[in-house]
């Protein structure tokens, strides 16, 4: 590619084109260039095992899951369930029945909502969030507390897109009754210290909630040893397919929880005066789920256990270290997010421009990037700006891809200066 001439890339040791072989998407042209895709926080790429399964699913063995004792039923069921079972080890969740399948994280945070906060909150009691929360760990919150009395509080960040911890700590008075974060932020790709928190949390008897949606498509995660009570997340962001995610809570949680959707296959018994419920996980999975997208999902988590997982951490690093250092060639651009710890995920923006205007310019180079507020209002109003542009790396990315990137971006600044 025209740009590699000025910047000589070694060898990398994680094998950047074998992995990319494996993801049908990433041959394609677009506006007869070629695609390079830096949206991965919006969504990952599917390996073609995912897309298989999924096709394989709906031709060989579609049928609803717990309802039938044909042996479409059976399969469906078995592949439906042994994708709850892979989760639950990539996570290593204590027990399979500690996860709750839902269409995604949004869903997930959701339920804890008004299934565990809402019926225990009082006027005078609050729940703790962050500024740099995705607005599914707000909305939530904000339903819930008006229909309770209750309020909302935001701990702060800094300018480098660091929590400050020790007031994120203060904060945690006995008003507090859920405490939540985001694992990582899809805006600013700060990694936050979850145990460090967890633990205070736990000292002072407060549940604690995890957006993991941005940390398990680039990290291991072991809800065990983070020590917190709900971990949500979320599928299409870790290559499976959309439409699937999980809730991970503590067992004691679950059983204290109300449904919060009623329906088909989440009862023990319905009768005229009453109905008793199935154990959870499942007293919390009302009507048909997407079978088909979770088996897809399940094979998700078997192509991350098939690749080596420190080595495709350690090359997103490198990406983001060398994405980084480009960026930072480009007149005017400012970057929003420098935390010591930080995944894949760079904000900025170019003085004098719109975010929209380059993320348009820069798909008629091939090179599709995200722009808007990417639901973090609040963090928007932090850093004073109504919007940034955002590339996010995953491991199937080059570096090769990073200067094409920053070629058409130098390209498309010059044509709006």
């Amino acid at each position: 590619m025209s740009a590699t001439a000025a910047h000589v890339h070694p060898a990398p040791a994680f094998d950047v084109a074998r992995i990319r072989a494996d993801f049908p998407l990433l041959a394609r042209s677009v506006h007869d260039k070629p695609l390079v895709y830096l949206d991965n926080a919006n969504t990952s790429q599917k390996p073609a095992a995912v897309i298989e399964a999924v096709d394989a699913h709906y031709r060989m063995h579609n049928a609803n899951v717990s309802r039938a004792v044909h042996q479409l039923g059976e399969e469906a069921t078995l592949a439906y369930e042994g994708a709850r079972d892979k989760l639950a080890r990539f996570i290593n969740a204590p027990s399979r029945n500690e996860l709750v399948l839902t269409s995604g994280t949004t869903q997930a945070i959701n339920l804890v909502a008004y299934s565990f906060a809402l019926p225990q909150l009082e006027p005078g009691d609050a729940i703790l969030t962050t500024l740099m929360e995705h607005h599914a760990n707000i909305v939530p919150w904000q339903l819930v507390a008006q229909r309770s009395g209750a309020a909302v509080k935001f701990a702060p960040i800094d300018e480098r897109g660091e929590l400050i911890v020790e007031r994120y700590l203060e904060m945690l008075t006995p008003d507090v009754k859920l405490a939540c974060l985001a694992h990582v932020s899809n805006v600013l790709g700060t990694v936050n210290p979850v145990r460090e928190i967890a633990r205070e949390c736990a000292r002072r008897g407060i549940p604690l909630l995890v957006d993991g949606s941005q940390a398990v498509p680039h990290r291991p995660v072991d809800v065990q040893a983070l020590g917190c009570d709900f971990y949500a997340f979320t599928g299409h962001k870790m290559l499976g397919p959309t439409g699937t995610g999980a809730l991970w809570a503590r067992r004691a949680h679950l059983d204290a929880m109300p449904p919060f959707f009623g329906g088909g296959d989440m009862i023990r018994q319905v009768r005229v005066d009453g109905t008793t419920f199935a154990d959870p996980p499942h007293k919390f999975e009302a009507g048909t789920p997407n079978i088909a997208g979770f088996v897809g999902l399940g094979v998700a988590v078997d192509y991350y256990q098939s690749i080596d997982l420190a080595a495709s951490h350690a090359w997103e690093q490198e990406l983001l270290a060398y994405a980084t250092g480009r960026l930072r060639e480009v007149p005017g651009l400012r970057l929003f997010g420098e935390a010591a710890q930080k995944e894949p995920v760079i904000s900025f923006l170019i003085e004098g421009t719109q975010s929209t205007d380059l993320a348009t310019l820069l798909d008629l180079e091939g090179v599709a990037v995200r722009s808007g507020h990417h639901c973090a209002h609040p963090l928007m109003q932090y850093y004073g700006v109504p919007a940034t542009l955002r590339a996010s790396l995953a491991f199937y990315n080059t570096m090769e891809e990073v200067d094409v990137f920053v070629a058409a971006l130098q390209k498309v600044r010059k044509l709006l200066m």
